[in-house]
C-alpha cells in the first residue's frame, strides 16, 4: 500500500493499554477507522529515557513524534489523521550500557514487537548494528542512522470477510497431520498459475485443496509463516533462510509469501482450507529471534528492553545472551512482559486468523523457570486458563539446547509432543537393526511406555519431518549430502538410521527401486497403524527427494521445494520418480483405511454411544500372546499386533509385520471362536491388489512375504 506524504492533524497522550498500533475512539477503546479518534501507538521500554514514534511517507521521508511515558513501562501516543497502511517504527533513547543489558541507541529504528504487518527488506550494512566495533572488549556506540535500511511496521486493522466460514469441528485426537512449507509446496507445481506459485493463495488454490482432500489429511501444519529474516552469514554464501525459523515479528505474516497483501492473503488461505474441512496449525518460534547473539543486530526487542526479553549471562565480566536455541539468543520466560507478548501473539493468531493450533519450536524454552524446565511453568498455566488458547491444539517439539533440554513426555497432559523415539524406533526396526521388536511394539501402542495410559494421544508419530531426510531419501542414502549448504557437509544430523540397499542415491536398477518402494510402503503402513497422531511430511506420500540433503533450511530452490514431476507418469523417461504415482495412491488408500476403521483411532464410539480405546495385544509369529516382560526376548524381526474392542463385537484387526528376508508363516491369534479372516492390505502387492479384500476362509495362519506388512480382519 503506497501512502501519500503524511498528514497529521494532531497528537496526544493516548493509552498504555493497547500495545502496538490500534485505532481508538475518544474513550480510548478499539474502534473502526471511520469512527476512530486516531491511531494509538504503545510500546514496552521501561528503562528508556525517551521514545520517538517514527512515521514514514511513501518516499521514505521520516517524521518523528515524541511519545508519553513510561506508564507501567509503556510509552504511548495517539496520532490523529493517519490511515491504515501507514508505515512506522520506533526509536529508543537512554543509557548505552551493554554490560547492564541496556542497548538504547536513538540512531536505531526498531520494529514494533506488536506490528501486524511488516514491509520492506533489510539491507545488511554496518548501520544495522547498534555498535560499531569493540575496544578493550567493550562495545562501541554506533552513531550511524539505519532508518533507511530496515523493514517498517505497518498500521493494520483486523477486518476481514470470513464469509461465515468457521473452523472445522474435529477432535485434536483425530488429526492426520500434513507438514508443509507454504512456498515450497506449490513453487514447482505446473498446474498452479505461475503468479500464485509459492504463495498463500497458491496454498489454497482449488487444485491444492482437492489434492489434500483426496489424500485424506485433515490438518495442515505449516512451517513458520510469521515474518522472519535470513542471517547475514547465509547472504554472504548466496543462500537464504528458507524454513523461516528466525522470527522478526511474532504477529506479522511473512510478506514474501504474498502477492500484495500478506494479512488478507494468509487469512484467505486459512478460510479456504477451513471451507474444505482442513484445519491449520502454525509452526511458531518463541525460543529466539533474528537478533541473534550479543554481536547481532538491534532490530526490535534488543533495542527496547534486552534484559527483559532475553536471558543474559555474565561471561568474562560482560553480559552476553544465553544460547539455548543454537541461534544466538533465548527468550526470557521469567519476565512477565515476554509471556504477555507470546500470549498476545498466540491469541491474535487464534482469534484474528482462526488458527486451529500451534507447533512450538524448541518448546522447553518456554517452560524454563530460572532456567530449569518446569512442567508447571507460568506459560503452561497461562495457556491452560486462557478461554481461547485452551481450545486450540498445542504441539511441542520437546527439546532445546539448554540444561536437561530433552523433555519428551514432560509436557501437560492435553498437549501433544513430537516423538523422536517413535521416529528412531520405527526407522531402526525397518533398517533391520537387531533386537528392535520391543521398540516397534511399544511405538505401535502410541508409546504407552512413555506417555502412559492417560495420554493416548500424547505422541505425534512421524517417520520424517522437515528437519532431516525425506522418506524417499531415508531409504536411498546412508549419508547426508549437504555440501550445497556451504558448511563442508558438517551440518545436519549424522544419526539418520537410514539405509540405501547397496546404492547411494538414485538407482535405475529395478530390483533396488522395488525394495525402496516397498520399504516406504512399510514405513507408511506402520505409521498409520500406530495409535496416537500421525504426521506426514509433504511430498513423502509420492517420494519427494532432497537429493540426500538432510538440512535444507537454507535451500530456497528446487532442493527444498516439492517436486511434482511424478505426475508425468512412469512412462515419461524424464521422470526421476517413476514410483511416485503408485506410492501416492497407496498412501491415499492407506489414510482412508485408517479413517474408516474405528479401532485405529485414539478413541471410538461403540453401539451404546460410549467412548473407548481399542485394546492392543502383542503376539509372536506362533500366535502366543506376549507381555511387556516378554518383548525383550523377541530376537527376530517379526511381530503380530491385534486391535480389538473390549466391550462389543467389533471385528478385530491384526497387523502382521515381517522384516525378515524370507516368507514367514504367522499363526493368527486365537479368538475363541470359529473365525473367518480377510486380508485387507499387503504391502508386497501393487495398488490394484494391495487393498483388495481377500477372504482367507477358516485358515488360522497366513504366510507373509519377507519385508512386508499384511493386515487381516475378522469376518463375524
Amino acid at each position: 500500500m503506497n501512502q501519500p506524504r503524511i498528514t497529521i492533524e494532531s497528537f496526544g497522550p493516548g493509552s498504555c493499554h493497547h500495545l502496538g498500533a490500534n485505532f481508538l475512539n475518544q474513550q480510548l477503546h478499539p474502534a473502526l477507522p471511520a469512527s476512530a479518534a486516531g491511531v494509538n501507538f504503545a510500546v514496552y521500554a521501561p528503562e528508556a529515557s525517551a521514545m520517538m514514534l517514527c512515521l514514514f511517507d511513501s518516499t521514505g521521508v521520516e517524521q518523528r513524534i515524541p511519545m508519553h511515558g513510561p506508564e507501567k513501562g509503556i510509552w504511548h501516543v495517539l496520532v490523529k489523521g493517519l490511515q491504515e497502511g501507514q508505515a512506522y517504527g520506533y526509536r529508543a533513547d537512554g543509557r548505552w550500557a551493554p554490560d547492564e543489558g541496556l542497548r538504547f541507541n536513538i540512531n536505531q529504528l526498531l520494529v514494533d514487537p506488536y506490528a501486524r504487518e511488516v514491509k520492506g527488506a533489510i539491507n545488511w550494512q554496518p548501520a544495522v548494528y547498534d555498535y560499531s566495533g569493540k575496544e578493550r572488549n567493550h562495545w562501541l556506540f554506533n552513531d550511524q542512522d539505519n532508518g533507511h535500511l530496515l523493514p517498517k511496521s505497518v498500521v493494520r486493522t483486523d477486518h476481514f470477510d470470513w464469509q461465515s466460514v468457521t473452523r472445522p469441528e474435529l477432535s485434536h485426537d483425530d488429526s492426520i497431520i500434513y507438514e508443509s512449507h507454504v512456498k515450497g509446496f506449490t513453487r514447482q507445481h505446473p498446474d498452479i498459475p505461475e503468479a500464485l506459485r509459492g504463495t498463500y493463495l497458491g496454498m489454497c488454490h482449488p487444485l491444492v485443496i482437492d489434492y489434500l482432500k483426496d489424500l485424506g489429511v485433515n490438518t495442515v501444519e505449516l512451517l513458520p509463516v510469521t515474518s522472519f529474516l535470513s542471517e547475514p552469514r547465509l547472504r554472504k554464501l548466496g543462500l537464504k533462510n528458507y524454513w523461516g525459523y528466525n522470527p522478526l515479528c511474532f504477529m506479522a505474516p511473512e510478506p514474501s509469501y504474498a502477492i500484495d497483501d500478506p494479512v488478507d492473503e494468509l487469512k484467505t488461505m486459512v478460510r479456504e482450507l477451513h471451507r474444505a474441512g482442513i484445519r491449520v496449525v502454525m509452526d511458531v518460534v518463541y525460543n529466539h529471534t533474528c537478533e541473534a547473539g550479543s554481536d547481532g543486530p538491534s532490530l526490535s526487542l534488543r533495542g527496547l528492553a534486552e534484559k527483559d526479553y532475553y536471558l543474559l549471562d555474565h561471561h568474562g565480566g560482560h553480559l552476553v545472551t544465553t544460547n539455548y536455541s543454537g541461534c544466538g539468543n533465548t527468550l526470557n520466560f521469567d519476565c512477565a512482559q515476554t509471556i504477555k507478548l507470546v500470549m498476545d501473539s498466540l491469541r491474535y493468531w487464534a482469534e484474528q486468523y482462526q488458527i486451529d493450533g500451534f507447533r512450538f519450536d524448541l518448546a522447553p524454552t518456554m517452560a524454563r523457570r530460572h532456567r530449569q524446565f518446569d512442567a508447571h511453568s507460568a506459560f503452561f498455566q497461562a495457556v491452560f486458563q486462557d478461554p481461547v488458547l485452551s481450545t486450540r491444539q498445542m504441539i511441542a517439539e520437546p527439546w532445546d539446547l539448554g540444561p536437561e533440554g530433552y523433555r519428551l513426555k514432560g509436557f501437560p497432559r492435553d498437549w501433544h509432543e513430537w516423538n523422536d523415539r517413535y521416529r528412531d524406533g520405527i526407522r531402526s526396526f525397518w533398517r533391520g537393526d537387531k533386537d528392535q521388536v520391543v521398540d516397534i511394539a511399544w511405538r505401535l501402542t502410541g508409546s504407552r511406555d512413555l506417555f502412559g495410559r492417560g495420554r493416548p494421544a500424547g505422541s505425534v508419530n512421524y517417520i520424517c519431518s522437515h528437519d532431516g531426510f525425506t522418506l524417499h531419501d531415508l531409504v536411498a542414502f546412508e549419508h547426508r549430502h549437504n555440501l550445497a549448504n556451504g558448511e563442508g557437509n558438517r551440518d545436519g544430523d549424522q544419526h539418520n538410521l537410514s539405509w540405501n540397499y547397496g546404492v547411494e542415491g538414485a538407482s535405475s536398477d529395478p530390483a533396488v527401486q522395488k525394495l525402496r518402494l516397498r520399504a516406504r510402503k512399510n514405513l507408511l503402513t506402520t505409521l498409520m497403524f500406530s495409535r496416537s497422531i500421525p504426521m506426514i511430511m509433504a511430498g513423502d506420500e509420492f517420494g519427494n527427494s532432497q537429493h540426500g540433503n538432510n538440512n535444507a533450511y537454507c535451500q530456497d530452490n528446487p532442493i527444498g521445494w516439492v517436486d511434482w514431476s511424478w505426475q508425468a507418469g512412469a512412462n515419461d523417461n524424464s521422470n526421476e520418480n517413476p514410483d511416485g504415482a503408485e506410492l501416492q495412491k497407496f498412501t491415499s488408500m492407506l489414510i482412508h483405511l485408517r479413517k474408516s476403521e474405528p479401532l485405529l483411532g485414539v478413541r471410538y464410539q461403540t453401539d451404546d454411544n460410549q467412548w473407548h480405546s481399542a485394546v492392543l495385544d502383542w503376539f509372536n509369529t506362533h500366535g502366543i500372546p506376549l507381555t511387556a516382560a516378554m518383548l525383550p526376548d523377541e530376537r527376530g524381526h517379526a511381530l503380530v499386533m491385534r486391535y480389538r474392542c473390549p466391550v462389543d463385537s467389533q471385528p478385530s484387526m491384526v497387523l502382521l509385520v515381517n522384516n525378515e528376508v524370507e516368507t514367514r508363516r504367522f499363526n493368527l491369534p486365537d479368538t475363541g471362536n470359529t473365525v473367518r479372516w480377510q486380508r485387507v492390505l499387503s504391502t508386497d502387492l501393487d495398488n490394484t491388489e494391495a487393498f483388495r479384500e481377500e477372504v482367507i476362509l477358516n485358515q488360522g495362519w497366513y504366510e507373509v512375504p519377507g519385508h512386508t506388512v499384511v493386515v487381516v480382519k475378522e469376518l463375524i
